[in-house]
């Protein structure tokens, strides 16, 4: 691999030469600044082998770095050749910084402002003047011009999403978040985030591994009409009809000349997740730009009764296969048969693979034994998987992707005997997530409020994670949607009914064992409180999926904890028991059992 790379990164060093640039920066994020990249866009991966989901590398004339975070330390040092990248940290090693102590002043660097958002690009920018060092945008990245056998783009047509399924036709939510567009002083709003479009036109794609939408770029009217750029050969003859008037669709290639025509327009963006590309090329064809969140956010994130009952739906649905999943691994456990993790993730998507409504993975699963764990977004495709040992803990965190809904769960599981020090960690992980899971909370409360919730009884005996507490989650959409989130150090976004969240209090211990405990909630008006003076909000579950008992040391747990987890699991045995027989239902009976 490393002779091809050292190759790869001579191609990108000569188009150094031929952009007149010293430095060029390569972000993991391709041109949708999503979380998730297809195959085409692998930009990072190309140039350096790290396969790892963060990461920039820096390539200049005679050296190389690459910047990753705590995540990658160890894989970083497998997959990139250090005699070709330096290793430093994508949070100690500011890239901008670094830039500036190792080039001269009067030095030039290079970028693809298709692959950075504008906030990023202003801020680079201003470091970059200060120091006499300029930032330019070249327009071949290096990286393509180079790649020869780049994977073709995805061929996969456009689908037509259910206006049943999504509770609301498309010219419903056009009109409303072109009234919100109208609202921030606006004539027309750059729609940038793969989802967002996605979601206010009512359809889905296949374009991203384990995201189902398709790739392109809207610009919506405060009159609630909308251009979308996208490939032509996606969109099927009937779309007109599905998404009803004031909808016009482009080539993606023609975006460009549309923005650079906007004379006199004041144009929404989002510096924070627009690309920097887009908004620069309208302000240079003399739009306003009017920085703001992207306006669709917030109501995408508010799932409507609809959205909920799918949710809801395949929530019971991916609860009986992850249990068929969890009574296959204790029957295997207890013949002593051990698996690898590569072995476990697709036996757990054989089980989903049956229903005919899943579509693919959220995510890339997550399934880890013993120490493995302790890596909380450990990827058993990065190294060689490990094999399951007796006397010890699997944490497996999983998700899928149906038509009616996104799931996404974890859960730890004891392989054999577990030592009391495990049982206390895991019980300190369970009662944050039964103190988050009962919050009650006035309207206008944001996740970072909540947070502590969640953390307090680690706390207390001087543990922490380092990893947030609850991303939201989309509707057959983003696994990790925003803006809704639990955690430290997050966004004030107040949490609102409808909002999809996951509750996943967490415990690693270094070269020893991990713990996670996720369920899914929806946020809904308080049920059942009386006489309260605020307008109050909870979480209902959705996740439908025994825990494991063996894990809890009930002496830790008050009794208004124990009432709580044996509720949810004779629940989870109420749900599940009518689509489960045999062998799968006499464990599922023994798994419920009240403690």
């Amino acid at each position: 691999m490393s002779n091809n790379i050292a190759t790869r990164l001579n191609a990108i060093r000569q188009q150094l030469e031929v952009n007149q640039i010293d430095a060029f920066i390569i972000p993991r994020a391709d041109e949708y600044l999503g979380e998730y990249v297809p195959a085409r866009n692998e930009r990072l991966h190309w140039a350096t082998g790290f396969t790892g989901s963060a990461g920039m590398a820096i390539v200049l004339k005679e050296r190389a770095a690459i910047f990753t975070d705590g995540r990658y330390t160890v894989q970083v040092r497998q997959q990139v050749d250090g005699s070709l990248f330096e290793y430093l940290s994508l949070y100690d090693d500011p890239q901008i910084d670094w830039l500036i102590d190792t080039l001269p002043a009067g030095a030039s660097v290079g970028i693809d402002s298709r692959l950075h958002t504008l906030a990023w690009y202003q801020q680079a920018k201003a470091q970059f003047d200060k120091a006499q060092i300029n930032l330019v945008e070249v327009n071949d990245n290096p990286i393509d011009v180079s790649w020869i056998d780049r994977p073709a783009p995805s061929a996969s047509t456009m689908t037509l999403f259910s206006h049943e399924g999504a509770g609301r036709n498309s010219v419903e939510k056009r009109q409303q978040i072109g009234a919100l567009v109208k609202k921030q002083g606006a004539d027309v709003a750059l729609i940038a985030a793969l989802d967002s479009c996605c979601w206010l036109l009512n359809i889905r794609g296949n374009d991203v591994p384990r995201f189902p939408v398709i790739l392109g770029c809207g610009l919506l009217s405060a009159n609630g009409d909308m251009t979308f750029f996208t490939d032509l050969a996606k969109v099927p003859n009937n779309i007109a009809e599905h998404v009803g008037a004031g909808v016009s669709f482009k080539e993606e290639s023609e975006l460009a000349c549309v923005l650079a025509k906007m004379e006199g327009v004041k144009l929404l963006a989002d510096p924070h997740s627009a690309n920097a590309y887009s908004q620069l090329l309208a302000q240079k064809g003399g739009a306003k730009l009017i920085a703001g969140t992207d306006p669709v956010a917030i109501p995408k994130a508010q799932k409507n009764s609809a959205e909920l009952a799918g949710m809801r739906a395949c929530h019971i649905r991916d609860g009986v296969a992850v249990s068929r999943f969890l009574a296959w691994l204790d029957s295997q456990v207890e013949q002593h048969i051990m698996h690898d993790e590569a072995q476990l993730a697709d036996k757990l998507e054989s089980f989903r693979l049956q229903d005919p409504l899943y579509r693919e993975p959220s995510f890339d699963t997550i399934s880890a034994t013993g120490a493995n764990a302790a890596m909380c977004h450990y990827n058993h495709n990065n190294g060689t998987p490990s094999t399951m040992t007796m006397d010890s803990i699997y944490l497996v965190d999983s998700g899928a992707q149906y038509i009616d809904g996104t799931t996404d769960v974890t859960r730890t599981i004891a392989i054999g005997k577990v030592t009391d020090e495990q049982k206390k960690m895991v019980t300190l992980v369970l009662k944050g997530h039964i103190a988050l899971d009962t919050a009650r909370f006035p309207k206008g409360t944001s996740g970072q409020q909540l947070d502590a919730f969640a953390r307090q009884y680690l706390w207390q005996h001087g543990f922490d994670y380092d990893h947030g507490t609850g991303h939201g989650v989309g509707h057959f959409l983003s696994v990790h949607e925003g803006p809704q989130r639990i955690g430290k150090n997050v966004n004030g976004v107040a949490l609102l009914p409808g909002m999809v969240l996951s509750n996943e209090p967490g415990y690693y211990r270094a070269d020893g064992f991990g713990i996670r405990i996720e369920n899914l909630v929806a946020v809904q008006p308080c049920q059942a409180l009386q006489g309260a003076e605020r307008e109050m909000y909870e979480f209902d579950a959705l996740t439908h999926i025994p825990m494991d008992a063996r894990l809890i040391d009930k002496s830790l747990l008050t009794d208004f904890e124990v009432n709580w987890f044996n509720q949810y699991q004779q629940k989870v045995r109420q749900t599940l028991a009518p689509l489960m027989q045999g062998d799968e239902l006499a464990w599922l009976n023994k798994v419920t059992e009240a403690i």
